[in-house]
C-alpha cells in the first residue's frame, strides 16, 4: 500500500488534505514506550497525555502505551483490566511465568489508552546479567551508582523481552510499530534492534542530554555547536554512558524525530544523525477552550490575583490595582535555561524606563519557580491575614450604615452623614488603618528559602535593586511552589492563574519545544518567548507577524545578551503602553491562534513518521517514496488587516492611551472571519513579485 508523502502544514483547518491512503491499523499494533507514561518527570508527560486522544481516535485498542509500575501511581491513574489481544495476554505471562511482574490497564485520562506497566524493582535482580546482554549488543557500560541509568536498563529490557515474546506470538500478522521517548526508553529500542526483533521503530528525542547540560552550565552553545568534542564534554559531566545509549537509540531507530527545528539543528551536531521528521508538539485545545468566555475568564481570576496582590503589599498599596498588570514567568528552575536571568535584567530596564516616563502603571511579576523552602514567610501570611481583617471590619461597618441608611429613609429623611456613623465606628477604622502599616518592603517571595544566600533569582533581585520599594514600578513575588486552589497565600490552580495575568514571559535560552507559551496561547494571554525555543520557532514560521497576535518573540540566537534584554525591556515596555482596549483586541487575536496548536493536526507528523517507519522495516508490505518528497508547502497567518494594537506601531504620539478611545477600524467577528479565510490559501514563502509589495493574502478585503 502506498502512503502518505508529504509533510505539508496545510493540512491544517480549511487546508487541503494531504493525499494519503488510509492506513489500515486493524492489520498494525502501535506501542508508544516512554518513562513518563502515568509517570509525571517533565514535560513529555503532557505529550502523552494530551496526544492520547487522537492516536486513540485513530488506532482505537491497537493502541497500548508502556511504561515504569510505581504502585501509587497505578493505584489513582489506572483501572486495572485484562487484555483484549491474546498474543499480548500471552506475551505478559510469559515474562510473568519467568519472575518479572507487568501490570496492564486503561489510563484514566482523555482517550483511556490501555498501558503495559513493567515493574522495575521486581526484576532488579536480573541487572547484572543484562548489564552483560547491553556490553555484548553494543559495548556500552553503566556504572553502578547511576541508579537513573540502571533502572531504565531493566525497563528496556523488560521492554525488548516482551517484543520478543510478542512478535514470537503475531508471527507477521499484525505487524508492530513501537515508538520510544527519550533515552530512558532508548534502551529498548537498542535491545530490539540488536536481537533482529521485526518491529518498526520510532525514536524521539525532546531535547539532547548533553545540550541541556551544557546550557545548564552556561555555554555559549548555539555559537559553538560546531566546536564542541562531544565525547569528552559528556565525559567531563561523567554522563558518557547516557550520552551512549541516547545516541545508539537515535542510530538503531528507523526514523528518528525531534519535536522543533531548533532541536533538529542540534541533534544533528549531538548526536550525529539529522531528524527524518519534526513532530512539533501540540495541545488538546478543546480542554482549554472557553469559546467567547475567555475574556470573562481573564477578569474573574484578574480579580482573585489583585486580592492576593492586596495583601502581599498591605501599607505600600499606593498604586492603582486598576493600571497593575500581572505578569509571569513559570517552570523548571533552571536559572539560565528558562531565561530567568535575562528576564531580571530587562525588567530592572523596565522599572527605570517607567519611572523616567512617569507612568502610571505598575508591573506585579510573579516567578512560579518550584525550589527549596521550609514553610510560608511569615509576613505573607500576615499580609493575607490583614487583608481579610480589614475586609472584615469594611463588612462590619457597611451593613451598620446600610441599616440606619435604611431606616431613615423609611422615616422619608434624608440622613445626616455626618451622624450615620457613631464615633465607635471611625475608631473600628483608624484601628484597621493603623493595622496596615509597615516599616518593611513588601517580601519578595512568599516562602522561607533554604539557600536564600545562594539562590539564583534572590542574587540576582539583591543586585538589581528590585526591593518592591514605593517608588519602584516593578514589584516581584517569587512564589518558589507550584500554585494549587488549596494555598492559603495564592488559593488558585495554574490554567486559573494563567487566565488571569496580562503577559507571560519565557525568554528562554535552552528550550526544545516549551509548553508554557502554548498554553499562554490557547488561553488567550500574550507571551514572550525565544527563537532559541522550538514554540518561537514554529510561531515564527506560521504567523507573519506574530508580535501583532500576542506572540513577541525574543531573538537570543544572533543578537548579543545586552541587546536581546533591551529587546525584551521594548516589548514589556510597549505592552505597558497599551490601553486596556489594545490588550482587549491582542487577546482576541492571540486566542485564534489556538489551532494552530491542536493535536488534531500536530498529530499528523506522528503519523507519517510511523508511516516512514513501516517503508523502511517493511519495505515488501509498505511503500513510501522517500527520496522524492514533495516540497513543504507552509502558510502564514497574515498581518492583522486592522489597525495594530501595538503603541510602538501605531500612530499615537501619547505614551498611553484612553481607556475609553474608540477604535471603529477594528471588528472582532470580521477580522476573525478574514482570518479563516486567509488559511484556507496557503502561500510559499518566497521573493516578492515586481511591483508594488504586499501583505501575504493582500486583498483589499
Amino acid at each position: 500500500m502506498r502512503l502518505s508523502r508529504s509533510l505539508s502544514i496545510t493540512s491544517l483547518s480549511g487546508l487541503p488534505l494531504w493525499e494519503e491512503e488510509s492506513l489500515d491499523v486493524q492489520d498494525l499494533l502501535l506501542f508508544e514506550v516512554s518513562w513518563e507514561v502515568t509517570n509525571k518527570v517533565g514535560g513529555i508527560y503532557t505529550v502523552i497525555q494530551t496526544k492520547a486522544k487522537i492516536t486513540v481516535d485513530e488506532w482505537g485498542e491497537n493502541y497500548i502505551m508502556m511504561g515504569p509500575y510505581y504502585e501509587h501511581n497505578f493505584k489513582t491513574q489506572v483501572e486495572k483490566c485484562e487484555p483484549p489481544n491474546q498474543a499480548i495476554k500471552a506475551a505478559m505471562d510469559s515474562l510473568i511465568n519467568n519472575g518479572c511482574q507487568v501490570h496492564f490497564g486503561r489510563w484514566l485520562i482523555e482517550g483511556s489508552p490501555y498501558v503495559i506497566l513493567f515493574d522495575i524493582g521486581a526484576a532488579a535482580w536480573n541487572l547484572d546479567r543484562w548489564k552483560g546482554d547491553l556490553w555484548n549488543a553494543c559495548s556500552i557500560g553503566l556504572p553502578y551508582h547511576d541508579r537513573e541509568a540502571n533502572d531504565s536498563l531493566v525497563f528496556g529490557s523488560l521492554v525488548a523481552w516482551f517484543f520478543k515474546e510478542l512478535t514470537d506470538q503475531l508471527q507477521d500478522k499484525p505487524n508492530v510499530i513501537a515508538h520510544f521517548h527519550e533515552w530512558q526508553a532508548g534502551t529498548g529500542l537498542v535491545l530490539s534492534r540488536s536481537r533482529k526483533i521485526p518491529l518498526a521503530t520510532v525514536f524521539t528525542t525532546h531535547a539532547t542530554l548533553l545540550g541541556r547540560y551544557l546550557c545548564a552550565g552556561n555555554a555559549d552553545f548555539y555559537n559553538n555547536l560546531d566546536k564542541f568534542n562531544i565525547d569528552q564534554e559528556a565525559g567531563e559531566r561523567q554522563i558518557y554512558h547516557r550520552y551512549c545509549l541516547e545516541r545508539a537509540a537515535v542510530h538503531c531507530a528507523h526514523v528518528f524525530t525531534t519535536v522543533s527545528q531548533i532541536t533538529a539543528v542540534e541533534a544533528n551536531h549531538m548526536l550525529h544523525r539529522q531528524p527524518d521528521v519534526v513532530t512539533p508538539n501540540g495541545l488538546n485545545i478543546r480542554k482549554f477552550s472557553a469559546m467567547h468566555e475567555f475574556q470573562n475568564l481573564h477578569s474573574m481570576n484578574k480579580a482573585k490575583i489583585q486580592e492576593f496582590v492586596r495583601g502581599h503589599f498591605y501599607g505600600h498599596l499606593d498604586f492603582n490595582l486598576e493600571k497593575t498588570l500581572f505578569f509571569f514567568i513559570a517552570g523548571r528552575y533552571e536559572f539560565s535555561n528558562k531565561g530567568a536571568d535575562l528576564f531580571l535584567e530587562s525588567l530592572s530596564r523596565l522599572n527605570y524606563l517607567l519611572r523616567v516616563q512617569k507612568s502610571d502603571v505598575t508591573v506585579v511579576v510573579f516567578f512560579i519557580m518550584p525550589a527549596k523552602t521550609n514553610n510560608f514567610n511569615v509576613e505573607s501570611l500576615k499580609g493575607q491575614a490583614v487583608r481579610k481583617q480589614l475586609w472584615d471590619t469594611a463588612q462590619s461597618v457597611k451593613e451598620k450604615f446600610g441599616k440606619r441608611l435604611y431606616e431613615s429613609l423609611l422615616r422619608g429623611e434624608i440622613p445626616d452623614m455626618s451622624k450615620i456613623l457613631d464615633r465607635d465606628d471611625f475608631t473600628i477604622m483608624k484601628r484597621a488603618i493603623y493595622a496596615t502599616q509597615r516599616h518593611s518592603f513588601p517580601p519578595v517571595t512568599t516562602h522561607n528559602m533554604l539557600d536564600d544566600s545562594t539562590d539564583p533569582i534572590l542574587s540576582n533581585i539583591r543586585r538589581i535593586g528590585l526591593f518592591n520599594g514605593r517608588n519602584d514600578r516593578v514589584k516581584i513575588v517569587f512564589h518558589p511552589e507550584f500554585l494549587s486552589s488549596t494555598s492559603p497565600l495564592l488559593p488558585m490552580d495554574y490554567e486559573e492563574f494563567v487566565r488571569g495575568c496580562h503577559l507571560g514571559v519565557f525568554p528562554s535560552y535552552y528550550e526544545p519545544w516549551g509548553y508554557t507559551p502554548g498554553e499562554c496561547t490557547v488561553m488567550g494571554i500574550p507571551s514572550v518567548t525565544t527563537n532559541l525555543s522550538g514554540f518561537g520557532c514554529f510561531m515564527e514560521e506560521h504567523v507573519s507577524d506574530p508580535s501583532e497576535y500576542g506572540i513577541y518573540i525574543v531573538d537570543r540566537r544572533f543578537r548579543s545578551a545586552d541587546e536581546s534584554c533591551n529587546q525584551l525591556t521594548q516589548f514589556m515596555f510597549s505592552f505597558c503602553q497599551q490601553s486596556r482596549r489594545q490588550r482587549i483586541i491582542q487577546r482576541n487575536r492571540t486566542e485564534r491562534l489556538s489551532d494552530l496548536l491542536d493535536w488534531r493536526y500536530l498529530g499528523r507528523f506522528y503519523m507519517h513518521a510511523r508511516h516512514l517507519a513501516l517503508s523502511r522495516s517493511f519495505p515488501g508490505k509498505f511503500k513510501m517514496d522517500h527520496l522524492n518528497l514533495a516540497p513543504t508547502q507552509g502558510f502564514r497567518y497574515p498581518r492583522p488587516a486592522s489597525v495594530p494594537p501595538s503603541p510602538s506601531a501605531s500612530s499615537h504620539s501619547t505614551p498611553h492611551h484612553s481607556d475609553e478611545e474608540d477604535d471603529d477600524t477594528y471588528d472582532e467577528e470580521e477580522e476573525a472571519e478574514r482570518d479563516r479565510q486567509n488559511i484556507k490559501a496557503p502561500f510559499t514563502l518566497g521573493a516578492e513579485p515586481e511591483g508594488k509589495s504586499k501583505q501575504p493574502l493582500e486583498n483589499g478585503n
